[in-house]
């Protein structure tokens, strides 16, 4: 069935305290009550319309979540001061002592780290396998078994995740299956297609303009009670809150991101095109030659192409530091961590936001030292980014 994101927000209207086409901005940490009551009950339950305290809900943070459950089709959402705030929050949710969690090995490398690394401390343990591999799934799937994690678009090899075909087995096996949606907002719709809950880094597209960091988190009206219960939730009791005046910013971005998804993809999809005529090797679900590129056909919501990422191989870190050195010369964009902002980002992943990931995983996920990682950006000229990208690859011998 045809869904269209944009479409959901826009509905929305949300007046300010005195008409306002913008919502206010209630800038205080702490909100007062008319009698003692009241602030008793709000201890047991939401009252709506009435809050307590910043770090539980606030006004404009109600507002922008009301507009991030409309574009992912969701119940309900909460916001939180980072993507991997967002992301720790629900696993931690969802995951007690002794249980076990099945995740995609190709994923962010902070995300990698928490599950790896900071879970165990928890008695959480976590399990890495192609999560294209049925058999795999199969195999490490147990009676402690509670969540599999993934990503709709991986970070950083895009590879697209079956979400219906994981969706099933969750299903069939009583699990929550939990996706990382950051690299394809609007473009993807994975609670439509049977995710339970979908996380974001919002500091990427979403915001737009890298000058915030911010996460949320969207699924069903009980899953988010239970992370801002006061009792027990973990975003409440974690306390990792989104700035009100920043909130407020997010949410205006919000309005124009499927306008900013359009042109990332255009430019995207050109670029991918370019290079691979060049004959460099290139990732990106918007090409035939891409090996999910029919699966990704099927599951996109349409009009807003195949997202703003490229990954390219160059064959070596010494080219992939000489060429992204070049193209920061020539204007191409910035060499700089992060995605998502209006101009063109790269790095190289192996050894920046994937670096987290033993040496040896990442041979095994097809990840080279040779990998540059693009955040596509808005250009308006695309033509003239390529044939300075273009230069850049002439300059060191790679076409």
């Amino acid at each position: 069935m045809k869904f269209d994101p944009a479409s959901e927000i826009q509905d929305l209207l949300m007046f300010g305290e005195f008409g306002d086409v913008n919502p206010s901005i209630t800038d205080s940490s702490t909100y007062t009550f008319l009698n003692p009551a009241t602030m008793q009950e709000i201890f047991s339950h939401e009252i709506e319309g009435c809050f307590l305290y910043s770090r539980h809900w606030n006004p404009i943070n109600k507002y922008l979540c009301r507009a991030l459950a409309a574009m992912e089709s969701t119940e309900a959402a909460q916001v939180t001061a980072s993507g991997m705030s967002a992301i720790s929050s629900a696993i931690l949710q969802l995951c007690n002592t002794g249980d076990e969690v099945i995740a995609s090995w190709t994923i962010y490398g902070g995300t990698y780290a928490f599950l790896k690394n900071f879970l165990p401390k928890f008695g959480i343990q976590t399990h890495f396998i192609d999560l294209a591999n049925s058999d795999a799934i199969k195999r490490v799937l147990n009676r402690k078994t509670k969540v599999i994690y993934t990503e709709s678009i991986s970070n950083p090899l895009l590879e697209v995740a079956d979400v219906p075909r994981l969706s099933r087995f969750a299903n069939e096996h009583g699990l929550t299956l939990v996706i990382d949606n950051t690299f394809s907002p609007m473009i993807l719709s994975p609670a439509r297609l049977g995710a339970h809950v979908v996380a974001h880094s919002m500091t990427k597209f979403i915001n737009g303009t890298s000058d915030c960091v911010a996460g949320c988190i969207c699924s069903s009206q009980q899953f988010v009670e239970q992370l801002t219960d006061i009792n027990a939730g973990a975003t409440m009791l974690l306390g990792p809150v989104l700035d009100s005046l920043r909130a407020a910013s997010i949410l205006k971005n919000l309005h124009s991101l499927h306008i900013r998804m359009q042109q990332h993809s255009a430019n995207a999809l050109l670029l991918a095109r370019r290079l691979h005529e060049l004959g460099i090797k290139v990732h990106y679900p918007g090409l035939p030659s891409h090996r999910n590129h029919e699966l990704m056909k099927q599951l996109i919501n349409p009009g807003l192409g195949f997202g703003g990422m490229v990954a390219i191989d160059v064959g070596d870190e010494s080219k992939a530091n000489a060429l992204m050195t070049k193209m920061q010369e020539e204007k191409v964009g910035y060499l700089a961590v992060s995605l998502g902002y209006f101009k063109t980002l790269f790095s190289a992943p192996s050894s920046s936001t994937s670096s987290e990931i033993p040496e040896d995983l990442q041979k095994l996920m097809g990840l080279s030292r040779g990998m540059i990682r693009l955040s596509v950006g808005i250009d308006n000229d695309m033509e003239r980014s390529i044939a300075r990208m273009e230069k850049c690859l002439k300059a060191i011998g790679l076409f």
